[in-house]
Order: structure tokens, then sequence, then C-alpha cells
């Protein structure tokens, strides 16, 4: 059994995204030009002959429906038989697209499997998202009042990296700068038309109670027995006769010993890289001066991704944990660990994290 998958997050509902799928207009639009088969319900012939990784037109029809959730079709191309099925999940930003295909009977040869695969992604990730960002711009037509659809189809080809689209771009940013404009209009107009500023009381100088009561002491009164306050003599500071402060003769506490250098370290690098997937490599090191017989490095991936092949450890999975253990570095020895991640975001380049003995790796 040889599979071809692929997957992709849109921004779009589960029910616009199964549109897609089951139009043929629209299939034809993203995929491949599509007819159906006189007399025969559920049934369509793609013309894929010509496109990469096909030898002829295939040949598809529908043995489980469940929308917009699961749709599942038999293809024949040629005598070569295989099930294709396509599940759509709801997610936070829209759903996630995930095609199968599995061959059932025939094989595809080395040299149509990798071009197919990659074809199916490029529609997947380029064609469909164009396709359906027209949709949803048809869908909700801002010049419909003045008769006949305005919108167009864009141009296919690829985005940028960030996915954005530059004429869905201006548009929010001509609907938002008029919404500020009407908001301000509406807050002039409301104003009284003779409404000026109030003036601001003036500031009153409050004496401070301080002062107030030094003025009260050293006035003096108009009569001649009038002793001078000693008011004034109690203000007088005096200087204190409280001793100063002893220093402390407490030792200051001994400085932390620096730590001491890991006994065995981790580097990771990219090696490679591609559309759905890339090669890391991490060179582990043993710079201290006994060999390490206990070691391990602890690779956490993305979600929904998978290690195809590792070379130079041993390895195991758990969900998205990856763990390589191998045998005892000698002193000042060192061991190169390349693994093959096949990961379902687009132009992904490393794992989440890298960790060996708790501390991360480094290069990462």
């Amino acid at each position: 059994m040889i599979e071809i998958g692929a997957q992709v997050d849109l921004s779009h509902p589960a029910e616009r995204v199964w549109r897609a799928l089951t139009d043929r207009e629209l299939l034809g639009r993203w995929f491949a030009e599509a007819e159906t088969v006189e007399g025969v319900a559920d049934r369509m012939l793609l013309h894929t002959a010509g496109l990469p990784g096909f030898e002829a037109n295939v040949e598809v029809e529908v043995t489980e429906r469940q929308e917009p959730e699961l749709l599942v079709l038999a293809c024949d191309e040629a005598g070569r038989l295989s099930e294709l099925t396509c599940a759509v999940t709801a997610t936070k930003q829209g759903c996630r697209l995930e095609l199968r295909e599995v061959s059932t009977h025939g094989a595809w040869s080395a040299e149509q499997h990798d071009p197919r695969e990659q074809q199916l992604r490029q529609a997947l990730t380029v064609r469909l998202p164009a396709i359906l960002d027209w949709l949803a711009f048809q869908q909700v037509d801002l010049r419909r009042a003045d008769g006949g659809m305005t919108a167009e189809l864009p141009l296919i080809g690829v985005r940028g990296g960030a996915n954005r689209n530059p004429r869905r771009r201006r548009t929010l940013v001509a609907v938002v700068a008029g919404a500020v404009l009407v908001a301000g209009t509406a807050a002039w107009v409301t104003l009284p038309p003779d409404s000026k500023p109030a003036a601001a009381p003036a500031p009153t100088a409050t004496a401070s109670p301080s002062v107030t009561a030094d003025r009260t002491a050293v006035a003096p009164t108009a009569s001649p027995s009038a002793r001078p306050s000693r008011t004034i003599a109690s203000a007088t500071t005096r200087p204190s006769r409280t001793p100063s402060a002893k220093p402390s003769r407490t030792p200051a506490s001994a400085a932390p010993p620096p730590p001491s250098a890991p006994s065995i370290t981790a580097r990771y690098e990219t090696e490679s890289d591609r559309l759905f997937g890339y090669t890391g490599e991490i060179v582990v090191g043993n710079p201290g001066g006994a060999a390490v017989t206990d070691w391990a490095v602890v690779v956490t991936l993305a979600e929904g991704t998978t290690v195809d092949d590792v070379d130079g450890a041993n390895w195991r999975q758990d969900g998205r944990v990856i763990t390589f253990t191998g045998a005892a570095l000698a002193a000042g020895g060192s061991r190169t660990i390349s693994f093959d991640v096949r990961d379902g975001r687009p132009k992904a380049r490393e794992p989440e994290s890298c960790t060996i003995g708790g501390q991360q790796c480094a290069g990462l």
C-alpha cells in the first residue's frame, strides 16, 4: 500500500471548502477540469492527463459522503485503483483540509509518486486558497446594488509568506477609514453651536500650615510687656545626640561558585528543507574528561508532524515528542543525528524545541 497525503489550514468555513471540493466548475479552477459521466450518479471524469504525476485521466466515484466533513472517492486511472479521502475539520481560524490517497490496486512508480504528491500539495496551498478568497468575495459583493456581480477571479500564483491578499487589505483599510470619517462627522454635528470652553478657575494660593505657624510665633504684639515667643527658640534645630549608626560587622555573603560546565552538549541545525518538511541534524558532544553512558536528546515537533527516517541514533516517538538515544560518548567525542521530518505546515523549518539533560540545544 502506497500513500500520498497533504493538508492545509484555511481561513474559510467548512461549508465553503466543501463546495470547492464538490462543485464541478470550482474543482476545475483549482485542481483539474471535470465532467460528469452521463447516466451514472456521483461519478466524474477528471482531466488529469499531462499533470505532474498523472499518466491518464482519472475517473472518480463518491463512495462515502458526510457533508461538510468527509468525502471518500474511488479513483480509477487507466486500471490503477486508489481511494482518495478528503477530511474537513473546523478550527478557530476556519478549517483544516486533509487529503490522503491510498493505492488499492497497482502502484505508482518512484518517478510518479513525488511529482503527484507535490502537485496535490501545490493545489491545496496555492490555487485552492485563491479560489476560496474569490468565492468569499463573490458571496459578499459590495456593489451588488449596482446590478451584476463585480468580483473577479484573482490571479493564481504563489502568494506571500504570510498569505496576505493586497486587494483585500486595501479594501479593509478603505472601509475602516470611511467608518472613522463618518464617526468624526457625527460627533462634530452634535456639538452645540455656541459651545465655548469654560474658563478654568484661578488657582488659589494656600499657605502651608508650617509657614502660618512660624509667622504667628514671631509677629510682635502691641503690648509693651509682650515677651518674645519661645516658639522661635524651639524652632531652632538642635544637632541630634543620637550616635550615628555603626557599620554592620556582619560579613558579606560569599559569592556563589560558578556553574560547572555541562557534561554533554547538543547543537541543532536544519540541514535541508522543502515545501512540507525538512531534515534536521543534531550534533551531540562530550566536552568532559570522562565518558558519558546515559544521554538522551528530546525533540518536540509541531502538531501533526511525523519523523520518517533517523540516522545516527535509536529513537522513539510518543505523540509529538521524539527521544534520541545511543551508545556511550567518549571524553571529547561527538555523535551526529540526522532525521527527516514531514511537516504539514508550509515552509516549516525546525522543531518547536530541542533539549538534552534539561538544557536547550544550541542553534534553536
